[in-house]
């Protein structure tokens, strides 16, 4: 990122994929880690995680949001993580006010970091000195108010707020490989070739609005949660910040690992 652009922060999507990815030290962390090196620190981080869904919209408040592990059956070693970043109750004052449309509610500290946000943080911002709030997914919209939703708090990357979108491009549990790398299967492959286009065209529309002709749609997404994070970061970007790769790649078979940014 230039210095005349610094404040400006980018919007990012990352595939999170098996929480073990916050211990673990592969190629898809260790891309991570390096791309984390370039970024410029922001003011605060708003993430957007598919492990927040909720009726209605809401966002996180608490000055020192609690950790959430939200998943079963890993090693102990998993629910000892911390990752102990300040909340910023003032910025999601500001948001509630700013979106009024959205009637944003508080979640009055009931909510904090789950996985998807703090397994990434970790390798991006290891020392967790950077505010981060969670925006929840509202599961009474539809595909394309994702969308419109990331036009709405795009502003916030003007004030040195960096966007993060954390999901998966591909994400089927049921036809999971165990074995990390196992090769990726022809439909998730060919799923996820279709929506790398589609982003590479800026054919957004594609994603939201024609989402069920995309081949293989109900094996790539059994629940659409993982993909909604992608629609909010499509939606946060301008016409002149350029795609860039993060990581491409698939774990256990099924789950896409791609991670994207624009700036």
């Amino acid at each position: 990122m230039s210095l005349q652009n610094k404040l400006k922060m980018p919007s990012i999507f990352l595939g999170h994929g098996s929480p073990m990815n916050a211990l673990e030290k592969n190629s898809f962390t260790e891309a991570l880690t390096a791309f984390g090196k370039s970024l410029v620190k922001p003011k605060a981080i708003l993430s957007i995680s598919a492990h927040w869904v909720t009726e209605g919209n809401f966002i996180t408040s608490s000055p020192k949001p609690k950790m959430i592990y939200d998943m079963f059956g890993f090693p102990e070693e998993l629910y000892e993580v911390q990752y102990p970043a300040a909340g910023d109750p003032q910025l999601s004052q500001q948001i509630i006010e700013m979106l009024p449309e959205l009637k944003i509610q508080k979640d009055n500290g009931d909510w904090g970091l789950d996985h998807g946000t703090w397994s990434m943080l970790l390798h991006l911002f290891p020392k967790a000195d950077v505010p981060v709030l969670q925006l929840s997914l509202n599961e009474n919209e539809k595909l394309e108010y994702f969308f419109s939703l990331g036009k709405k708090i795009a502003y916030l990357r003007e004030q040195g707020v960096l966007i993060l979108g954390t999901g998966n491009i591909v994400h089927n549990l049921r036809k999971i490989d165990w074995n990390t790398n196992a090769n990726v299967m022809d439909w998730a492959a060919e799923f996820e070739s279709e929506v790398l286009k589609a982003v590479a065209d800026k054919n957004y529309e594609q994603l939201y609005k024609h989402y069920s002709e995309l081949p293989h749609h109900q094996m790539a997404h059994p629940h659409i949660d993982h993909f909604l994070p992608l629609l909010v970061v499509l939606g946060s970007i301008t016409s002149s910040d350029k795609l860039h790769y993060i990581y491409k790649g698939f774990q256990n078979a099924s789950i896409s690992m791609t991670s994207l940014h624009f700036e």
